[in-house]
């Protein structure tokens, strides 16, 4: 059978939601929608989202409803004619999202990490999860490293939480303060935070997780219990600092960053991270299709910022000058404004990834709505350490021209494209990631 084929057999098993309140059909029995994986979106993210295409779609009685498993709950809604309507979320870990989708047993994936490889190719007869459809970054994050409130370090490196985190490190007093042992907190193997953490930290300076650490599925019971004991020190997602410290983080040559809105919006913070939805191409499922949609507008975007999140609504912003930063730099930063958005590339590619595809209409949308679309606009192109110096200033220059080629056809006139070369890294250049973060287009406005 044709896929289109396929479609349509799939719709005919669909009724329509109904004719007053929406286009979105419902089958005839069981949930329209079922979404596994990350705890990081599924703890709140997933069903306010849920809940608010519901209200969209113009369902009636929008609530959740506990079941009587442990980080899974039931989104429900009523059309006008009292039929139930039924979303199902599982938020076990990442990594579950992923065999979900290969078991059937669910119909979208949740993630705070990237798609990896082997599930790549173990899920490639439901299509291309790295297509720029399939692949859809909905939210921004930052790894927070909380400490009890009454520890008075303030930064840490990478490269120090590294060595803490494998047990190198073993008391507050190598690191300069006082307490004794140190308590390691972490989220479980499972988890996205866990992968991130062990991919930007752990991993990136040779290292494992200690056995000693304490392991959580929830977010939330991690934070309390570090912010409870004066020798704790644990990773978590930006939300869920609550009642515990965050500290400032640097990574090679990068200057110390908090996990600010601004810093984590255009990704320079360390351990900033992407919070994806991923859609299979081959399996049709109106309402995840939908999810996905309105997850991307203002409306879903304004949800990603009430739940504690970054949301990827552009912004302008101030930039303070200050003797780190190139003479040119400054002069910018003393007459125009920062857009709260980096382009980034794929790997290994002049080609811009899928986030950054999602960005340019969003640029766009800001430029036109403030009238910068005529030579008020300039494009800062920045990359990683090379022998030659001169060919990191023009990798970064052509990474810039490569935007502005993208705005260009939708009528952007620029002022100025400037490459900065491997000044003002936000990464080590060790690894791979960290290279990655570093190629990238600033856009200022003035």
């Amino acid at each position: 059978m044709s896929l289109r084929g396929l479609l349509l057999l799939i719709l005919c098993t669909w009724l329509p939601l109904s004719v007053a309140a929406s286009t979105l059909p419902i089958p005839g029995q069981g949930p329209v929608l079922r979404i596994q994986g990350s705890n990081t979106i599924g703890a709140a993210l997933g069903p306010a989202l849920v809940e608010g295409l519901m209200r969209e779609q113009g369902l009636l009685k929008v609530h959740s409803e506990p079941t009587d498993r442990p980080n899974e709950s039931r989104i429900v809604g009523e059309t006008e004619q009292g039929r139930r309507v039924e979303v199902q979320l599982a938020a076990h870990g990442s990594s579950t999202g992923f065999s979900a989708l290969k078991a059937a047993s669910a119909d979208l994936a949740a993630s705070s990490r990237p798609i990896k490889d082997s599930e790549l190719v173990n899920l490639q007869p439901l299509g291309d999860l790295k297509s720029a459809n399939a692949e859809q970054v909905i939210a921004i994050d930052g790894l927070a490293i909380i400490l009890h409130p009454q520890n008075p370090l303030n930064t840490l490196a990478t490269e120090q939480l590294a060595r803490i985190f494998s047990g190198e490190v073993k008391t507050w007093e190598e690191l300069g303060g006082h307490g004794g042992a140190i308590h390691l907190y972490a989220r479980d193997d499972q988890s996205g935070t866990y992968d991130t953490f062990r991919e930007l930290v752990l991993s990136g300076h040779g290292k494992t997780l200690s056995g000693s650490a304490k392991r959580f599925e929830s977010s939330e019971q991690l934070s309390d219990a570090v912010s409870q004991d004066p020798h704790g020190i644990g990773f978590i997602g930006l939300p869920y600092v609550r009642s515990a410290k965050a500290v400032a983080i640097a990574d090679g040559q990068s200057m110390a960053m908090l996990p600010l809105n601004s810093l984590i919006a255009t990704e320079d913070y360390p351990l900033s991270r992407r919070l994806f939805f991923y859609l299979p191409p081959k399996r049709y499922n109106p309402w995840a299709e939908a999810l996905v949609a309105f997850a991307q507008s203002q409306k879903g975007q304004a949800i990603v910022a009430a739940n504690g999140f970054v949301a990827q609504t552009i912004q302008a912003m101030s930039v303070t000058p200050n003797a780190l930063m190139p003479e040119g730099y400054q002069a910018l930063s003393r007459h125009a404004m920062r857009l709260t958005v980096n382009f980034r590339f794929e790997e290994g590619s002049a080609s811009l990834d899928n986030k950054a595809r999602q960005d340019l209409s969003r640029v766009l949308d800001y430029m036109k709505q403030h009238e910068k679309t005529d030579r008020r606009v300039t494009l800062v192109g920045f990359g990683d350490a090379k022998l030659d110096p001169a060919r990191a200033d023009l990798l970064s220059k052509l990474r810039a021209m490569a935007v502005r080629r993208e705005l260009v056809k939708s009528g952007v006139v620029l002022r100025d494209i400037r490459g900065f070369g491997a000044e003002m890294p936000v990464a080590a250049n060790s690894e791979d990631e960290g290279r990655i973060r570093n190629r990238r287009v600033e856009v200022w406005v003035y």
